[in-house]
């Protein structure tokens, strides 16, 4: 098990490799650090499932997500598969709603995490971090509904 400051220095690399976060001078990213967690997860190990509460968001450092959604029938449907660098879960961190997807490792994965909670205590305690983490995030949903809307007046046209 790594010391304190070897898993904050881990952390602290990985968000600096992040896309989401490229913009961001590594001072800020190294106090950023300490909110965020290193989650494990097995292949076809349950990262959250479609209904529960969400309560915080995901970078995908290593391996492959499944995105899956219930389909008209009820049976599940793979709407997507995000690889490094890619973020899942954002939303929960800015409403807590219910989680609108399932999402599962297809492979060995290794995913930074931020909870609400702690994106709440950074906020309070290092405001300007933690309004430049939420910038960050909703650039990125604002890109997706960008990219999103754009696929759906392609599927409708």
């Amino acid at each position: 098990m790594p010391n304190n400051s070897a898993l904050l220095e881990e952390i602290s690399s990985m968000l600096i490799e992040s896309d989401l976060f490229s913009h961001l001078p590594a001072t800020e990213l190294s106090a950023a650090a300490h909110y965020f967690g290193i989650n494990r997860i097995a292949q076809d190990e349950m990262v959250f499932e479609e209904g529960d509460i969400g309560n915080f968001m995901c970078i995908v450092h290593s391996g492959n997500i499944a995105v899956i959604n219930a389909g008209q029938n009820g049976q599940p449907v793979e709407m997507a598969t995000l690889g490094q660098g890619r973020t899942f879960g954002e939303m929960a961190i800015l409403d807590g709603e219910i989680r609108s997807a399932t999402c599962k490792a297809d492979e060995d994965s290794v995913l930074l995490t931020l909870s609400k909670e702690a994106l709440d205590q950074m906020l309070e305690e290092h405001p300007r971090i933690g309004s430049n983490i939420i910038r960050a995030v909703a650039v990125s949903l604002s890109r997706q509904l960008h990219k999103a809307a754009g696929q759906l007046v392609d599927h409708l046209v």
